[in-house]
């Protein structure tokens, strides 16, 4: 690792806590690196040398609301650390500010791959590209089927009218986020809202569910750990299940700076993912295409987020100059889809 700091993460700050908060968990100095490939809370790697943790904390400069709380986020990890979903343990929850500017919390590194591309998953084979989607398919029926009351979840969110007031969050996340004209978005919305399905049994929701937001051990495919649980709550389950579809539909942009997996050799159809979990969970589908669409639409108010981070000179890494390109065709996308559902 290198000695020079990370923007956003003062190990000897850090360090001063976690002796003061967890005496013996740290040995000598810290160093830190940040993760490439996150385009929302920052996530970074700090060793001692001989132990090593993972950090998270917000993106640095604008942050939309409540689209980044490390307390909701340390919070739904620390309960599902007991149950069969796969997370980190959680280790520290900081909410003072003046330690690294942001409010963060420290977990476990886990070992294990976050397969981001098509060429990196392709890499394992048809066959093992196979079972390790289809195993992501598993863990989100695993999700699913934890009871929120007796993990300590109840009031982790608002399940009533969950799908209205989604599109309505993620409208004003849109409005917050306006920098430029945008064809299509307004109407894909409003075609959104005029359909709302009727929403299943509440469960606790991830997200952001997809290949890349877990991890993947080298040996026999297992997913050792789900991350990036700043989106969860209690809600549709569906909405998890209409994402990762999406990301399982090829998006076919040369170079794409968005992660996607779905045309790696032996990937396993969107129609596929979606009878494996009905089978599973036992829950209605047919009413899917409004949930991926919804997703299109989601993700194109995330990137229009990122974009306009960018704009202002607010991000961290590499490949943000091209994610404003994208936002078009994630509309387009929802568009399509919702009109053949």
């Amino acid at each position: 690792m290198s000695s020079a700091p990370p923007p956003g993460l003062d190990p000897v700050r850090l360090r001063e806590l976690l002796e003061r908060e967890r005496p013996g968990l740290v040995g000598g100095p810290l160093e830190a690196r940040l993760i490439e490939g996150g385009r929302s809370n920052l996530t970074y790697v700090v060793t001692d040398g001989a132990g090593r943790w993972v950090v998270r904390r917000p993106p640095l400069g604008h942050v939309l609301a409540t689209a980044h709380d490390m307390k909701r986020e340390h919070r739904v990890v620390s309960a599902l650390h007991p149950t069969p979903v796969p997370v980190p343990e959680p280790v520290l929850l900081c909410e003072d500010e003046a330690v690294l500017g942001a409010p963060f919390y420290v977990m476990e590194h886990v070992a294990g791959t976050p397969y981001r591309t098509a060429e990196q998953l392709g890499a394992l084979g048809p066959g093992r590209t196979r079972g390790a989607v289809l195993g992501l398919v598993d863990t989100l029926v695993e999700l699913h089927a934890v009871d929120p009351d007796a993990v300590g979840l109840a009031d982790f969110g608002r399940p009533d009218g969950f799908l209205d007031r989604q599109l309505r969050r993620w409208g004003k996340q849109l409005d917050a986020s306006r920098g430029r004209p945008l064809d299509g978005i307004d109407e894909l919305q409003a075609g959104l809202g005029r359909e709302l399905p009727r929403s299943p049994a509440p469960t606790v929701v991830h997200g952001d569910f997809r290949l890349d937001n877990v991890l993947i051990d080298g040996d026999d495919d297992r997913i050792t750990a789900v991350l990036d649980w700043e989106m969860s709550t209690l809600g549709d389950p569906l909405t998890d299940l209409g994402l990762l579809v999406m990301y399982s539909t090829p998006l076919r942009v040369p170079d794409s700076p968005v992660s996607t997996t779905a045309t790696a050799p032996g990937h396993p159809a969107p129609a596929e993912l979606i009878e494996r979990y009905a089978v599973r969970s036992g829950r209605d589908v047919s009413s899917l295409a409004w949930y991926t669409a919804f997703a299109w639409f989601k993700l194109a108010v995330i990137l229009e987020g990122i974009h306009y981070r960018y704009t202002l000179g607010q991000t961290v890494g590499a490949g943000f100059d091209r994610i404003g390109e994208l936002v078009p065709v994630f509309i387009e996308h929802g568009l399509t889809t919702l009109q053949e559902g």
